[in-house]
């Protein structure tokens, strides 16, 4: 009896590594894909590249243990990427595992759906569509160009500083998405550079929130319980965040209540630079106010709350993450930034009484439409490392995919944005090359791919809102290092992507800054 016990086992071990010995990931009886995930967490975005390379129609279905809701099916097929976020987009929403997951973003436009997120969203559009807050945004980006970052650079290059960029830029980004959205700047970005805790907390609630996707959710549910880990750092982490929002929302409210508004910048205009988020939304009867949902809003302050961290996650993470990959990848491709030195020299106009000043700064209707191989270069830096490196979905009712996957609603639909844009079959064989050309049409105008094969904005009606700001922020810091300084990479600094639901280098950005010209 016992023999044939043992046989038995033999033989159903044998029969499950005859099934499994051509898949890219074994699928381990109880335990199921978990090991190949835990041995690729290092290095998340690279592996999972690898492994999208090897499939069928680029998409995998990976099955975790067994009752613990880890089924998921990454993607990177453009068509199904399309079919999820625009032709079926309603049976594809956040979901509630998806607002479990974030539960930090409280019932922001992140985690929202359906008649919530609609609202959010119009809400969001009439304020970043206006041209007061247009002004607005580019006198805030500017100065703090001016009078924070050059500063700094300045600095760095007279005493020859090592500077770690990646938290320059976090600090610029924290600085004018602050006072974009609460009429305060916080000061960050200064030749001291304070403690900014704030940032800290943000950068450790995002580690634990890329945690929650890749352990059991009965694991990081238990973690949370218990407080320990990167739960306990998630608690303490929103802890701080609900803090400082606390604090500018009762700062503001006091502000208006007094009749003693300040903005940021002093008005220059005879209607003024326009104001900002929270002053909008805090102000009765304001058109944008309107568009909000009373039911929404009766949490008047975790409204605010939610909004202020969903906008300020929005601005400070994804451009400050955009402008470490885009400066790495310039300083290491010199042709490219040559190119870029170049067409900058060239949009500047003779009769500029600025013109030949250093550093300088540049004005946004020089680079907004004139630095096209700027611009291309900043796309591609997006396409290589995008901000968010994947996202992730949740069907409402069984599907079928264009690639043929089937789904069904216990079943999370991933996208690997990081991954998509390393495949030959989405962007040729030259996909692993930094080539800004690649976004410019042979009349030298900018060449517009579809958001469903370049997903660095997101696609459908969930396009990114702030694409436009993000664009205005990330030229003018880009032209004006480009255009005043050299930056040179720390020798033997290790360069490679974070293990997080924002793409940021591990170890930071080291150089060294010296000027261009005297």
């Amino acid at each position: 009896m016992g023999f044939e016990v043992i046989l038995a086992a033999v033989w159903f071990f044998a029969l499950w590594l005859w099934r499994n010995k051509k898949r890219i990931a074994w699928n381990w009886p109880l335990i199921g894909m978990l090991p190949a995930l835990l041995h690729h967490v290092g290095r998340i975005h690279d592996g999972c590249t690898e492994i999208l390379r090897r499939t069928r129609r680029g998409t995998f279905h990976f099955k975790g243990p067994w009752f613990s809701g880890m089924e998921i099916l990454g993607t990177v097929n453009p068509a199904n990427v399309h079919y999820i976020m625009s032709a079926n987009f309603h049976n594809f929403p956040k979901g509630p595992k998806f607002r479990e997951i974030f539960d930090v973003l409280g019932d922001g436009i992140f985690n929202s759906d359906a008649d919530s997120w609609r609202h959010q969203r119009r809400a969001a559009r009439g304020f970043l569509s206006h041209r007061r807050f247009h002004r607005f945004l580019v006198k805030i980006s500017r100065d703090k160009v001016a009078y924070g970052l050059v500063p700094v650079l300045e600095m760095a290059s007279k005493e020859n500083w090592v500077l770690d960029l990646q938290d320059i830029f976090q600090r610029l980004t924290f600085d004018t998405t602050c006072a974009l959205v609460t009429g305060f700047d916080p000061g960050c970005l200064s030749v001291d550079l304070p403690e900014v805790p704030f940032s800290k907390a943000m950068d450790d609630v995002e580690e634990a929130i890329f945690l929650r996707h890749v352990l059991p959710e009965k694991i990081w549910k238990m973690l949370r319980w218990l407080r320990v880990g990167s739960e306990r750092k998630m608690s303490d982490g929103s802890k701080i965040l609900d803090d400082v929002i606390g604090k500018y929302i009762s700062k503001k409210r006091d502000e208006l209540r007094d009749g003693n508004k300040k903005k940021f910048i002093e008005d220059e205009n005879e209607d003024g630079d326009g104001d900002d988020l929270l002053t909008s939304y805090i102000n009765g009867g304001d058109s944008i106010s309107q568009t909000l949902d009373p039911i929404q809003t009766a949490d008047e302050d975790k409204f605010l709350r939610d909004t202020i961290l969903n906008l300020m996650i929005a601005g400070r993470d994804t451009t400050s993450s955009a402008l470490t990959w885009f400066t790495w990848l310039v300083s290491t491709h010199q042709e490219v930034e040559r190119k870029i030195l170049e067409e900058l020299k060239s949009v500047i106009s003779d009769q500029d009484p600025s013109e030949g000043e250093f550093p300088r700064v540049f004005k946004v209707e020089e680079i907004t439409n004139k630095a096209v191989y700027l611009h291309g270069a900043l796309c591609e830096a997006l396409r290589l490392y995008p901000p968010v490196p994947f996202q992730h979905k949740e069907p409402n009712q069984p599907d079928i995919l264009p690639s043929g996957h089937y789904v069904h609603p216990e079943m999370k639909v991933m996208f690997f944005l990081y991954a998509m844009g390393r495949m030959e079959s989405v962007w040729g064989k030259d996909c692993l090359e930094f080539k800004p050309e690649r976004w410019i049409t042979e009349r030298g105008s900018i060449k517009h791919e579809p958001s469903y094969k370049f997903l660095a904005f997101n696609a459908g009606p969930r396009t990114c809102l702030g694409k436009e700001v993000a664009f205005v922020q990330m030229k003018m810091v880009a032209a004006t290092i480009i255009y005043n300084y050299r930056v040179r990479v720390v020798d033997g600094h290790r360069v490679e992507p974070n293990c997080s639901v924002i793409l940021y280098m591990r170890d930071g950005l080291k150089v060294r800054v010296s000027k261009r010209m005297a």
